[in-house]
């Protein structure tokens, strides 16, 4: 008696959280997560559809731009989304930016106890000349941007870290 309880208790547990699973499964699709907050995006600025058609393919760039400029490197073993130490989830090489691959190759040189100061310095450099780079991409993006935005939209964007 007590097992058949326990049984129907542990059935309704898992009927009960079986749309929560699917839900969160439905939630991990980058394109549906990437949709989800273009909405939101679109929503807070309070642009009509008219305006959306030119502002959307800015807004993605600026975001494209934003996402390469940082590159990963995360510090501290890099590892993990962005840190891109070959895991499951790790971009592919020919999906890297130019600063996520210099940012991997900066941490397979400092992994490499015997790397000589020289090399540490060149990829360094090379780092830091990808990230000046793609500073460079966020500022003429961010620019297009804001020129065909309303005072309103540019606050709201400017709230949301999309533009400086």
């Amino acid at each position: 008696m007590i097992r058949t309880s326990m049984m129907l208790a542990v059935v309704g547990c898992a009927l009960f959280a079986a749309p929560t699973w699917t839900q969160a499964q439905q939630n991990r699709d980058p394109a549906q997560f990437r949709e989800r907050m273009m909405t939101a995006i679109k929503e807070r600025m309070g642009a009509t559809d008219d305006e959306w058609k030119v502002l959307q393919p800015k807004i993605e760039k600026v975001q494209t731009a934003q996402r390469n400029s940082r590159g990963g490197g995360f510090g501290f073993g890099g590892g993990g989304r962005g840190g891109n130490r070959g895991g499951a989830d790790a971009a592919p090489a020919a999906d890297q930016s130019a600063t996520q691959k210099a940012s991997a190759e900066l941490r397979t040189t400092l992994d490499n106890k015997d790397a000589s100061a020289d090399d540490i310095k060149a990829k360094l450099a090379a780092l830091r000349e990808a990230r000046e780079k793609g500073k460079a991409e966020v500022a003429a993006a961010q620019k297009e941007l804001k020129e065909v935005l309303t005072q309103r939209q540019e606050a709201v964007l400017v709230t949301m870290g999309m533009l400086d």
